[in-house]
């Protein structure tokens, strides 16, 4: 077959399905925004790669700036029309879209139906409800008013599709399709360029990191999560000069984080830009304990993609998410790492207090996380699923 995978995110992950599918003999064209921050898989040829594997980074007329709405709607449109002609000159038998925005995702898909190719609409987030509850938060007229129209738009692209993947079963009652149009796949990460690693590495030397203990948050620091939490965790331990509170990110978030630690003096408190994703494992495995957050309003309409790549470090999680999230249902269920609700601050702190006083503890954890990520996130397995929707789309 022909296939596009478009994850505008540009993930490791979805990087990694379009290795797997190529390698079995399928050609693939995989894009990817090159114009969008934020950490990105190995987006460039390797030695193993299959040589029916094509990667297309999609370069826009400038950076998206997801602060500014008015101008990244018309990069997105942008986007939408850029890669929209190199999917025509691919002539696909099959396009997926995922991490996309809904007006990219429009534009594909009328390609698609021009081209009478079948389109299969990969939903990350329900964009619409998450936009339409972070809004509200700061305009409560905002809230019912983008849930109508952005979500009317959105369930019209899911209506259009031929399939739609949900990463998780949670998803299913808000989209209003035929059930037997949506198909679940979790998401996963990538084992292999995710080794569990010591804490003595060539990464946590040079930054210092190596002898203290260290708490570390790694990814997107956005609306959907609450940078207060991380401030509160470095004034916990404020008086213990040992203990590091370690944000690596440069979205919004960090910058309300940099402002506030200096106002507080927090001289435990450390900030950082995003890594190059070959030292992922190394900053990981800087940590005696990895961090995720997300606000009450996310709800069940977004799982943290870092979580998963935390499962594999081999390190204890500390986890501010509705307890209704997969993420935290998995950390749970497994014995990974302590859970509380992202409005409990003092439960988070307490919690934190905990795993820094039982490392045995964290050792347990940190290795059923990684057993939990061996047994799931099989790749054979989930180009296999992903295979199955691509021919049945494609023979219908």
């Amino acid at each position: 077959m022909r296939i596009v995978i478009h994850d505008y995110a540009g993930h490791p992950f979805k990087l990694q399905l379009s290795r797997k599918l190529a390698s079995r003999g399928h050609h693939v064209l995989h894009q990817y925004c090159a114009s969008v921050p934020g950490p990105k898989g190995r987006l460039f040829p390797i030695p193993s790669d299959s040589p029916t594997l094509t990667i297309d980074g999609i370069k826009l007329s400038q950076e998206v700036v997801k602060r500014k709405f008015v101008s990244q709607l018309k990069l997105n449109f942008e986007h939408g029309r850029i890669a929209s002609e190199r999917i025509a000159a691919f002539n696909p038998d099959v396009v997926l879209t995922a991490n996309s925005p809904l007006e990219a995702v429009d534009l594909i898909q009328k390609e698609c139906w021009r081209m009478a190719v079948p389109h299969v609409f990969s939903c990350q987030d329900i964009i619409s409800v998450a936009a339409a509850k972070i809004l509200g938060k700061k305009l409560a007229v905002a809230e019912p008013l983008v849930s109508a129209l952005y979500g009317g738009y959105e369930q019209r692209l899911f209506r259009r599709a031929d399939r739609v993947i949900v990463i998780s079963d949670d998803f299913r009652p808000h989209i209003h399709v035929p059930a037997d149009k949506v198909i679940t796949i979790q998401n996963w990460a990538v084992l292999d360029e995710t080794p569990v690693r010591d804490k003595q590495n060539d990464w946590s030397r040079e930054h210092g990191l190596a002898e203290s203990t260290n708490f570390v948050y790694s990814g997107t620091l956005g609306m959907k999560h609450n940078p207060g939490l991380l401030l509160r965790l470095a004034k916990e331990f404020r008086d213990q000069p040992e203990v590091r509170v370690v944000v690596v990110s440069q979205t919004i978030g960090i910058d309300w984080l940099r402002a506030e630690g200096e106002k507080e003096g927090l001289t435990n408190l450390v900030l950082m830009p995003y890594q190059p994703m070959e030292s992922l494992p190394d900053v990981l495995g800087t940590a005696d304990v990895v961090v995720a957050v997300l606000e009450p309003s996310a709800g069940v309409f977004s799982v943290p993609s870092k979580v998963l790549s935390y499962l594999c470090s081999g390190r204890a999680i500390l986890l501010a998410v509705p307890p209704e999230n997969l993420a935290s249902r998995i950390v749970t269920s497994v014995g990974a790492g302590v859970c509380v609700h992202p409005d409990e601050e003092d439960a988070f702190a307490a919690a934190a207090h905990e795993l820094i006083a039982q490392p045995e503890l964290r050792r347990e954890m940190g290795e059923k996380g990684r057993a939990y990520a061996e047994q799931t996130f099989d790749i054979d397995r989930i180009a296999n699923q992903f295979e199955h929707v691509f021919r049945e789309v494609r023979d219908r």
